[in-house]
């Protein structure tokens, strides 16, 4: 992403809807998006505050119909979040508050045109600290990212290529690929978990060669990784969404590709960043127009994963400068992110990236006391370590039912703004993300951030 964001360097926010914010506890954050101290109880406690707001403005009615999700039990793993760390390769690593489940290896020194600058020695240092590093600290679940091509196996050196120049070539040579590959998983065999083909290949300073060579790097990865780490998962290359023309022209081509060689990828994969100006919504709309681009290919059913998004960066253009996303809108925005993706079928989001200081160049902080990661803990707290059985849509308001340590719970936003919803029976407090919890008085009124209903 920092190479992203270089890019758009040279080169959200709409109204949101009325927050359901309640008001009186001492761990509540004020919506405007500034700092605040975190509660330290947990979402699920009852605070004293009861009341339900009024929104500013008349809510719309919302159409409820009381239908509970009723789908097989789900397991929620820690690895629907996962995050990139800034240093990794040094030994840098999160406080203990900032929960996630697996670790995308990106920005890291640890692709192949760093490992193997030179031809045919693989400098493995960076590589072996960061996996270290993950499992140290509790994290068994990595995903590396396999390209880019070492400057010296590029047919195109260009300057503008990321991390170097000819990263983004197609390889000269193709044995060499598939040398790398199996040095690569005949020594991380059982501790890289997960493999991604490329980053961002439908940006041409991460990759330049057409979406069918792309398609035939999967393949011969796909081939050696099954034969010599059969449990380990392979992830497609992924392709970004906010710059339309470019995946217009790399995703449908590169999924035909892979339906000619009947889908050697266990994971399709998209970088759902919005625009600077997008927000949450924007993101969802990105989902769906992925997922109608999977269908309209003909895949099979594979999940989808998201591994790197942020909010607020630079781009596309000039017209959309960089956007901070701070404090309670931050906390709000990961959370609701975390429940479009349980609700439109994103089975891990990797967030970009964990800093130990403020990064100027994104518009959402992953420091350790920021908003986004009190998001991150809301998250872990309502659904990590839960069974789902989904989402349905009720009205004008989405609702996912969760069951975590015995307590059955309805999750509950809605994306067209305030709504006035009566809930399906059999609960009666509302919870919202400020871990302030009150006793339902239907018509509830829900908003874009989610509350959660518990009996």
């Amino acid at each position: 992403m920092p190479a992203y964001a270089a890019q758009m360097r040279r080169l959200l926010l709409p109204l949101l809807a009325a927050l359901l914010v309640a008001s009186c506890t001492s761990g509540t954050d004020s919506s405007t998006g500034g700092t605040s101290t975190p509660s330290a109880a947990s979402p699920t406690a009852s605070a004293s505050v009861t009341a339900v707001p009024e929104p500013s403005s008349s809510p719309s009615p919302s159409d409820s119909t009381g239908v509970l999700p009723s789908g097989p039990p789900v397991d929620i793993s820690s690895t629907i979040t996962g995050m990139h760390v800034s240093g990794v390769q040094d030994g840098t690593w999160p406080d203990a508050n900032v929960p996630f489940g697996t670790l995308r290896l990106w920005d890291s020194g640890t692709s192949w045109s760093q490992v193997e600058a030179v031809k045919g020695t693989y400098n493995w240092t960076l590589l072996d600290s960061a996996v270290a590093n993950a499992e140290k600290h509790g994290v068994k679940d990595i995903l590396l990212v396999l390209g880019s091509t070492p400057t010296w196996n590029a047919k195109r050196v260009k300057s503008g290529d990321y991390p170097m120049p000819g990263a983004a070539s197609p390889p000269k040579d193709l044995q060499a690929w598939d040398q790398f590959v199996t040095a690569v998983v005949k020594r991380y065999k059982g501790r890289i978990t997960a493999y991604q083909i490329w980053n961002e290949a439908s940006l041409a300073m991460f990759w330049n060669g057409s979406p069918e060579l792309m398609a035939e790097l999967t393949k011969r990865a796909y081939d050696i990784i099954k034969s010599r780490d059969p449990k380990a998962t392979v992830v497609a290359a992924s392709t970004t969404v906010r710059l339309e023309g470019a995946f217009d022209r790399f995703f449908p081509a590169y999924l035909d590709a892979l339906a000619a060689y009947d889908w050697p990828v266990d994971v399709l994969a998209a970088h759902m960043y919005p625009s600077s100006r997008g927000s949450t919504d924007a993101r969802a709309a990105f989902i769906k127009q992925v997922t109608g681009a999977i269908t309209a290919a003909g895949a099979p059913d594979l999940p989808v994963w998201d591994t790197e998004l942020n909010y607020g960066l630079a781009g596309p253009g000039p017209t959309n400068p960089k956007k901070t996303i701070g404090g309670a809108r931050a906390r709000n925005w990961v959370v609701q992110t975390a429940m479009d993706s349980l609700a439109l079928g994103i089975a891990r989001t990797y967030w970009y990236i964990w800093t130990q200081v403020p990064y100027p160049l994104l518009g959402m902080q992953f420091t350790n006391a920021s908003g986004a990661v009190r998001g991150l803990r809301v998250v872990d707290q309502w659904l990590v370590g839960g069974t789902t059985t989904g989402c349905a849509e009720d009205g004008l308001v989405t609702a996912c039912a969760v069951e975590k340590n015995g307590v059955p719970s309805l999750i509950a936003w809605s994306a067209d703004g305030s709504t006035a919803w009566t809930p399906p029976s059999g609960y009666s407090e509302v919870c919202t993300v400020a871990n302030a919890c009150g006793a339902i008085e239907p018509p509830l009124t829900i908003g874009e951030t989610p509350v959660r209903l518990i009996p």
